[in-house]
C-alpha cells in the first residue's frame, strides 16, 4: 500500500505536533515545519502529496505561500482557518487552496478531509477517452484539461468541480453534488467554498462571444454548463 506523504506547516508546535502523531497512527506518514518560507520550499518539493497550511504564519502569511506554491504546483493544499473568520476562508479559496479546515478542530476531522482530497486527486478513472463538452476535453485518469485545444492548469478541487460539470453538460448539477464531488462532504450551511471555486472556473474559462458566462448560475438549484 502506498503511504502518502503530508507535510504540515503551521507555528502552533504542540498543535502541528498532535496532529502529526494522529495522522502517523492513521497511517499517513508526516512531516511538519514552523516556518513559512521552510513550508513553501519543502511543499514544492515534490515529496508529499498534500500540504496543511495555516493561514497565519510567523514570517509570512499563509495565503502569500500559497499564491506562490500555485505558480509552480498543483499540489493539493488544505488550509487552517481562524473558526468563524469567513475572510480567511474566502481569501483561502481564492487563493487556490483545495479545501479549509476551521482551527481548533479533530484530528478525526482533519484525516477526514485528507482523505476526501487524495480520494479525488489520486484516482484512476478507466477512460475510453476524453469527456467532451463543447470546447471542452477533460481526460480524467491524466487529470488534464484542455479549452479551445490550449491546457488549462486547474487546482484539484476546480478539476473535480469542472469535471462534476462536464459529466453532466446542458443540466444544472446541484452545489451539494458539486460539494460531494469536489470536496468529499455535504455542503454545509452558509458554507460558500463552491460558489468560490466556481468564480475562479469562470474567470479561466472567460465569457461568450456574448458576453455570457460558460458557467450559469440557476438561482437556488446550482450550476449549469452550457451545452454547445
Amino acid at each position: 500500500m502506498i503511504v502518502a506523504k503530508i507535510l504540515i506547516v503551521d507555528d502552533d508546535v504542540e498543535l502541528a505536533g498532535l496532529f502529526k502523531e494522529y495522522l502517523e497512527q492513521d497511517g499517513f506518514s508526516v512531516e511538519m515545519t514552523h516556518q513559512g518560507e521552510s513550508g513553501l520550499r519543502l511543499a514544492l518539493s515534490g515529496d508529499y502529496q498534500l500540504v496543511i497550511l495555516d493561514i497565519m504564519l510567523p514570517d509570512i502569511k499563509g495565503t502569500e505561500i500559497l499564491s506562490r506554491i500555485r505558480i509552480e504546483s498543483r499540489i493539493p493544499v488544505l488550509m487552517f482557518t481562524a473558526r468563524g473568520d469567513d475572510v480567511d476562508r474566502i481569501i483561502g479559496l481564492e487563493s487556490g487552496a483545495d479545501d479549509y479546515v476551521p482551527k481548533p478542530c479533530t484530528p478525526r476531522e482533519l484525516a477526514a478531509r485528507i482523505r476526501a482530497i487524495l480520494r479525488r486527486t489520486q484516482s484512476l478513472v478507466s477512460d475510453n477517452g476524453p469527456i467532451i463538452a463543447g470546447p471542452l476535453k477533460i481526460w480524467s485518469e491524466k487529470r488534464k484539461v484542455s479549452w479551445f485545444d490550449r491546457d488549462m492548469e486547474l487546482t484539484s478541487t476546480e478539476f473535480n468541480l469542472l469535471e462534476a460539470l462536464a459529466t453532466n453538460s446542458g443540466r444544472i448539477v446541484s452545489k451539494n453534488e458539486l460539494s460531494e464531488k469536489a470536496l468529499g462532504r455535504p455542503l454545509a450551511r452558509f458554507d460558500r467554498s463552491i460558489d468560490v471555486h466556481m468564480s475562479s472556473i469562470r474567470q479561466k474559462l472567460g465569457c461568450q462571444q456574448d458576453g455570457r458566462s460558460y458557467i450559469q448560475t440557476v438561482r437556488g438549484q446550482g450550476y449549469q454548463l452550457v451545452k454547445e
